[in-house]
């Protein structure tokens, strides 16, 4: 049976494959699902990556002359807020040349079960949660208002990507002003959740929340106090003085 038959009988989604028929170019990848496209194995939660070695990876402007950075700190953001902030920002531009890079991909599959339904709109005695749209069609996940806890990890909910501090999200290039990318980003922040910086090509990377602006990599991971002398091992500096005592 077709797939359009198969779709129109039974009434669910089908996603698109990646490739069209009778062309030598491939569809342009969502940024906003995995490249695979399907969840694979329930995972962990997990927690977003936290730079501890001294990493200042993704926190300078590469491709563009603008950015919008993660300024307070680290969390999970999805994919429908992503979408949210992409849209608010080509929305402002519309008409202007530009062009609007992605630095960060929505490829964490988020689980709910019982009440853990995120991104919900209550109606009647059902709860709602939208997850985002694939090849222009909505895909629903329902859940019962009254359902009770336990009973495994649940079922898939929606994608999301952990942002690490100082990340840079967005990047702008164009010919733009700076004053109207600025605006762009700051309605693009207002839409995604945390705190954010506007950024610029050339501004100095970041270590943490701190920025590297007069201060060095090797100078952060120096240790801030003087560690005493291992023990079974005396101070150099106390030896003269001991010595004086004792004669």
């Amino acid at each position: 049976m077709p797939l359009s038959l198969l779709a129109r009988t039974s009434g669910l989604p089908i996603a698109r494959p990646s490739t069209r028929t009778f062309s030598t170019t491939t569809a342009p990848q969502n940024w906003l699902i995995p490249k695979a496209g399907d969840c694979g194995p329930k995972t962990r939660k997990g927690k977003p990556r936290m730079p501890t070695g001294g990493s200042t990876r993704g926190t300078t402007v590469i491709w563009g002359d603008y950015g919008l950075r993660m300024k307070d700190h680290d969390r999970r953001v999805s994919a429908a807020q992503l979408k949210n902030g992409e849209d608010t920002i080509r929305k402002r531009l519309r008409g202007l040349k530009f062009r609007l890079y992605m630095r960060i991909s929505a490829n964490i599959p988020v689980y709910s079960s019982g009440n853990e339904v995120g991104h919900a709109t209550r109606i009647n005695d059902m709860v709602v949660a939208r997850l985002f749209r694939l090849e222009g069609a909505n895909i629903w996940v329902c859940s019962n208002r009254q359902t009770r806890m336990g009973k495994g990890k649940g079922s898939f909910d929606y994608w999301a990507s952990r942002v690490a501090v100082s990340k840079i999200i967005f990047e702008l290039k164009g010919d733009l002003h700076e004053k109207v990318a600025r605006e762009a980003f700051r309605l693009a922040a207002n839409k995604m959740p945390g705190l954010y910086e506007f950024v610029k090509r050339g501004d100095p990377p970041v270590m943490g929340i701190t920025k590297l602006d007069g201060v060095t990599a090797e100078e952060l991971k120096r240790p801030r106090r003087k560690l005493p002398p291992p023990l079974g091992q005396a101070s150099t500096d106390a030896l003269p003085a001991a010595i004086a005592t004792a004669s």
